[in-house]
Order: C-alpha cells, then sequence, then structure tokens
C-alpha cells in the first residue's frame, strides 16, 4: 500500500480552494494527465465522478465516490478502476485572515502487478503535484492571493 501526505498554506480561503478541487469536471483544463473528468451525479453531500489518466502512453480511469463536508474536506473512497484500494481525500482549515492549510492524503494500491510499477509509480507523482496544481490553479481564478470568500 502507497501513501501520499501532501500540504501547503495558501493566501485563498478554505471555501475558494474547495469549491477549485470540488469542480471535477475542469480537471483536463489544468491537470496535464487528466485526458477527460465526469461527474456521473450528485445527491445531497455525496458525488461520484471519474477521472482518465494519461500517464506514459497508457491511459486508465478511476471512479470515485466522494462525501463533500462544504468548505471543509472532500473524503474520497474507490468505486472502479485500476486500484485495489484508493482512498483519502482533501481537508481545508481556514487561518484566520491569511488564508488556508489545504491537505491531501491518498491510500493506494494498484490491482496488476503488470502495470504496478509504471502505474503506481505515476500516481504516486500525480497525487504528490495536486496540491501545487490546485495552489496554480487558485492563482489563474483569484488572483495572486485573496483570502476574501470567492
Amino acid at each position: 500500500m502507497r501513501k501520499v501526505s501532501r500540504s501547503a498554506l495558501v493566501p485563498f480561503s478554505a471555501e475558494q480552494m474547495y469549491v477549485l478541487v470540488e469542480d471535477v469536471e475542469s480537471y483536463p483544463e489544468f491537470l496535464p494527465w487528466c485526458g477527460a473528468a465526469v461527474l456521473h451525479w450528485r445527491e445531497g453531500d455525496v458525488l461520484e465522478g471519474s477521472v482518465e489518466m494519461r500517464i506514459a502512453g497508457l491511459r486508465r480511469s478511476f471512479r470515485t465516490r466522494n462525501r463533500m463536508r462544504e468548505y471543509d474536506a472532500i473524503d474520497m473512497e474507490l468505486v472502479e478502476g485500476p486500484f485495489s484500494h484508493l482512498s483519502g481525500g482533501w481537508s481545508f482549515k481556514a487561518l484566520d485572515h491569511i488564508g488556508c492549510k489545504v491537505s491531501l492524503e491518498v491510500e493506494f494500491e494498484v490491482k496488476s502487478r503488470a502495470t504496478n510499477r509504471l502505474l503506481g509509480r505515476y500516481f504516486e507523482e500525480i497525487c504528490n503535484s495536486l496540491v501545487d496544481a490546485f495552489v496554480r490553479r487558485a492563482g489563474d481564478i483569484y488572483g495572486t492571493g485573496s483570502s476574501g470568500h470567492g
């Protein structure tokens, strides 16, 4: 089982960062490895979405069910995909008027031994880069830094 844990202090509000991570369908616009992203359904605070990864000539999709705790956290669990296990989530902790702390925790294991080394390594790199990618996206969307509410 591989585990990735990343966090960053950002000059954006927890609400602003939550909104960016929640917007699954925009992922292909700013995540270079993301070939497609689909929101399948949403009911109350639960949604299911799929993401297609394009890495090293491979295309692999996975689907997760996410429990949304508005402006606080997004908990993720695997529905289907090339993993035998995938779970984790995002948390967004407000830091008074200076911004927030964004954290990502992911645990995963690839199903196939044949693709474990390649897919496992690349997926770990993807997870390691996600916090930075969303911080850059926040800068593009909100400007250089604004801890105001959205």
